[in-house]
């Protein structure tokens, strides 16, 4: 009798760690997809015929989604720690701008969202560009290993696509131009299958693929180097245009554009669809796993960008950092349990918001927290359950540059930086703003302050001028530019569930 007890024990302790396992792995798991430099304005959703079938049909698309800022460390800082720069502090993508520093890594990193995820008994995984100067000597080296991930493959430095280096869990693995072997973005796809085909624990898994695409150098795989001969960058109605009542910066660029500026802009438009081929493909592999492995109906894919781009607008050529829609507003599709296949939401989200989504998602709500986090989760929005409706979104910028350049006749003596053969200056020191954009269902606007001596203004009617051609910052009657100022005088200072919804004016929508 006494054999048969320590027998049944054993089993009921086998049993019901079985069932425990079970329970876990039921959780489900979640693949972010992250772009760098991807635009909506330019259509730049549409060399992802398969991500938009597999991910977008198939789920929800957004068509309000914004960056706190656009400009790739500060941003990503953001999606990392679901805070707005007033409060992460990482100003630009060199380090003395808080990039990868080590006041960054002492007082965000540590908690930012994988952190919980892990805590959460979640198996995490990263692939691909983290932070502009991630992996340099002075960011702590290679040797450095974010804290919250389990496994570990960083890109060292700014996006590249050969001839660059990878922390591989600490360990230094360099690549070179072997397409084969070194191509960026199939690294990452091949990282990325390799971990579902290998993973071994019945843990849910938390899965981050962050490509290069479509940042410059612009390199595609060699058999898609012939696609999309036909097409040039789309003539939107701010394209080779002069930028009026715009802030300095922009209204000294040249117009109209020369010829060879144009020529640029539209090779440049058609190499970066070209590098987003891989990852379409990429995505389509990576859903044909989960399918076989039998977890794509328990598994979350988000993708999206960490900022737009503009290739002529405003007769700037090419690059992002400016406060209008096409370098703040990027695409956002999520598939997953709950989600009605080919849904669209028109609601206004932020980068922000994806750490407390991802963390809701896994069973913590910080939103009630004093620890809790600038944005706020959209898991709602996703199962269409009721949901405070957010009305403003902010977005910052630092300028970046401090050196005085010399060599633009028209802009002899402002302090700039990044120009380029047809001397037209991207950003400068007073290139410093912060907007709210306001959009209800009765009217949409963008109402921008410069930091600069001229406290320059720009204001913008988005709901009749959606291109923002038309600054009516002169014209607008001063109870809307009170209201306006006050708006992003608030969410300039908040912190925390001050700036969630429901702390603007708002409504509930159902």
């Amino acid at each position: 009798m006494k054999t048969s007890a320590k027998l049944l024990f054993t089993y009921l302790f086998i049993l019901l760690n079985v069932i425990s396992a079970i329970a876990k792995s039921s959780r489900p798991n979640i693949v972010f997809i992250l772009t760098d430099d991807q635009d909506v304005f330019l259509f730049g959703h549409n060399p992802l015929p398969k991500a938009e079938q597999l991910i977008g049909k198939a789920g929800m698309t957004f068509s309000n989604m914004f960056v706190t800022s656009p400009l790739c460390c500060p941003s990503r800082s953001s999606i990392l720690t679901g805070k707005y720069l007033h409060n992460h502090h990482v100003l630009n993508n060199s380090i003395s701008g808080g990039c990868s520093s080590s006041a960054w890594q002492k007082n965000e990193e540590i908690k930012a969202f994988p952190t919980y995820l892990k805590l959460k008994g979640y198996e995490t995984f990263f692939a691909g560009k983290y932070l502009n100067q991630y992996g340099k000597k002075q960011a702590g080296g290679v040797e450095h290993v974010p804290p919250g991930w389990d496994h570990w493959n960083g890109l060292v430095g700014n996006s590249r696509y050969y001839n660059y280096s990878l922390s591989v869990n600490g360990k230094e693995e360099i690549h070179g131009d072997d397409y084969g072997k070194d191509y960026l973005t199939d690294v990452i796809h091949r990282q990325a299958v390799d971990f579902l085909t290998n993973k071994r624990s019945h843990r849910p898994f938390f899965m981050m693929l962050s490509t290069p695409a479509c940042h410059a150098p612009f390199d595609s795989a060699p058999q898609f180097m012939k696609n999309f001969t036909d097409k040039k960058a789309p003539r939107t109605k701010s394209f080779n245009i002069a930028g009026k009542d715009k802030h300095w910066l922009v209204s000294k660029a040249l117009n109209p554009m020369p010829a060879d500026t144009i020529k640029t802009i539209d090779d440049y438009f058609r190499k970066r669809w070209r590098t987003l081929l891989s990852v379409d493909d990429m995505i389509e592999d990576l859903v044909n796993h989960l399918k076989d492995r039998g977890e794509l109906d328990n598994t979350f894919i988000f993708f999206t960008s960490d900022n737009g781009y503009h290739l002529g607008q405003f007769s700037l050529p090419w690059d992002k950092r400016q406060l209008y829609d096409f370098d703040i507003r990027v695409p956002l599709m999520v598939r997953g349990p709950g989600i009605k296949p080919n849904t669209t939401s028109d609601e206004s989200v932020m980068s922000i918001d994806l750490a407390p989504t991802f963390l809701d998602i896994v069973g913590l709500n910080f939103n009630k927290s004093k620890e809790s986090f600038d944005g706020s989760s959209f898991k709602s929005i996703l199962t269409e359950q009721p949901h405070p409706f957010r009305a403003s979104v902010l977005v910052e910028y630092h300028g970046e540059y401090t050196e005085k350049i010399t060599n633009c006749p028209k802009l002899l003596g402002q302090r700039m930086y990044i120009c380029n053969n047809h001397c037209v200056c991207e950003d400068s020191w007073n290139n410093t703003y912060g907007c709210v954009r306001r959009q209800t269902p009765k009217d949409s606007y963008k109402y921008c302050a410069m930091q600069d001596s001229a406290n320059f203004l720009e204001v913008y009617d988005l709901k009749n001028d959606p291109n923002e051609l038309k600054n009516i910052a002169k014209i607008a009657s001063p109870d809307l530019l009170t209201d306006l100022s006050q708006e992003l005088a608030r969410l300039s200072l908040c912190k925390g569930p001050t700036c969630h919804p429901g702390s603007e004016k708002s409504s509930t929508l159902s």
